[in-house]
């Protein structure tokens, strides 16, 4: 756990020290994001953030692969997935900082991630199986599993992309969701007495770490965005990270639960599952915006205000405010599901309960209300 928490720290600090250096880089060389009518920042904002993010995780796995417990002897298989996944997203990142500078086309953006996700798929970071409750473990044929890969993958990273709407939004959800998954990948592992030096447990402390980095620069009011390239970053490492676990580990050896008992879902889903129900409210708000463009006839890529964040403004959240509704929600549905999946009795469910109830009543108890009492500074 040490070596993991140094991982952290490492991808922390150098996110933080590289994002100075691309906001300057990002504004001599001009690549700022412009206000539109869509956007809710007044100012012209540098966009360079994901390419200080990539450098994180670069640093972090460079210090990784000099630790003993991670790195060293019989550990060149775990870091083969590692470099692929970095290598992909290394491919997703440049295709967001062209984005960035040019604004590229739906199609042509889309082309990029299949190409970033193709390349870990041929590399071996793919599903292998899929399980059926009450049935069996279905065995995926090459074909099955490399489109079933690709998919999650691009679906994932534009899952996040989607998110990206107020600062510190998609940045704070995806660490938290990267949290969640770390604590699944480590514990899982000890209560099975299976190898706790995964790929997925490296990416995600990595991961966690360069979200913590950017946050000082991108949390509201930001001084920085990461920008498509950072969105599509995280996003993708975050769905590598989740599929890496399920091609380690026979899903017969995961059978049981934390302290003996047996978990409330299928133990052999839940590297499926989790990563779903970590990423269920960019999910969630990817689904309802192609429902509504293609509903008013216009493409499921067209850009438009009518996101959750946006809604959560609308009804008289403060930018502050909103993407922390959003980070409790966030915080909710992965925890929550760590929890039930891990963890079973009824203090479980009713501690989960009481949080659903919180987080709803401070969604919509009046923010307009709410924000009308708190004495302004």
């Amino acid at each position: 756990m040490r070596e993991y928490v140094l991982v952290l720290l490492v991808a922390a600090a150098a996110t933080f020290l590289l994002a100075t250096l691309a906001r300057e880089m990002s504004i001599r060389i001009g690549a700022v994001a412009q206000v539109r009518d869509r956007d809710v920042h007044a100012i012209p904002i540098p966009t360079f953030g994901g390419i200080a993010m990539l450098g994180g995780l670069g640093v972090a796995v460079l210090v990784a692969w000099n630790l003993p417990f991670l790195g060293g002897d019989g550990t060149e298989n775990m870091f083969k997935d590692v470099w692929v996944v970095l290598l992909g997203g290394t491919v997703v990142c440049a295709v967001g900082v062209i984005d960035d500078i040019f604004e590229l086309d739906a199609v042509t953006k889309a082309a990029g991630e299949v190409v970033a996700a193709g390349i870990v798929v041929l590399a071996g970071v793919q599903f292998y199986w899929v399980p059926i409750p009450g049935v069996s473990t279905l065995v995926l044929d090459p074909t099955q599993a490399a489109l079933l890969s690709i998919l999650v993958i691009v679906a994932t990273v534009n899952a996040v992309n989607f998110v990206d709407g107020l600062d510190g939004l998609a940045t704070g959800v995806v660490c938290i969701g990267a949290s969640a998954f770390f604590g699944y990948s480590y514990i899982i592992a000890a209560a099975n007495n299976l190898e706790r030096s995964t790929p997925a447990a490296l990416l995600t402390a990595a991961l966690i770490g360069v979200c913590l980095g950017i946050l000082p620069h991108n949390f509201y009011p930001a001084r920085m965005f990461i920008g498509d390239a950072g969105a599509l970053l995280i996003g993708f490492i975050l769905a590598c990270s989740a599929i890496t676990f399920t091609g380690r580990y026979d899903p017969s050896s995961v059978d049981q639960g934390v302290a003996g008992a047996q978990a409330s879902l299928l133990p052999a889903m839940l590297p499926l599952l989790l990563p779903l129900a970590i990423l269920i409210v960019p999910l969630v708000d990817l689904v309802l915006a192609v429902v509504r463009r293609t509903r008013a006839g216009r493409s499921p890529f067209a850009p438009d205000k009518r996101h959750l964040h946006h809604r959560l403004l609308e009804i008289g959240h403060s930018h502050r405010r909103a993407v922390l509704l959003m980070y409790l929600w966030a915080s909710l549905v992965a925890f929550g599901a760590l929890i039930v999946s891990l963890f079973t009795g009824w203090r479980s469910v009713l501690g989960l309960t009481m949080l659903l109830v919180v987080a709803v009543l401070l969604t919509f108890g009046h923010p307009r209300r709410i924000r009308e009492r708190v004495p302004r500074s």
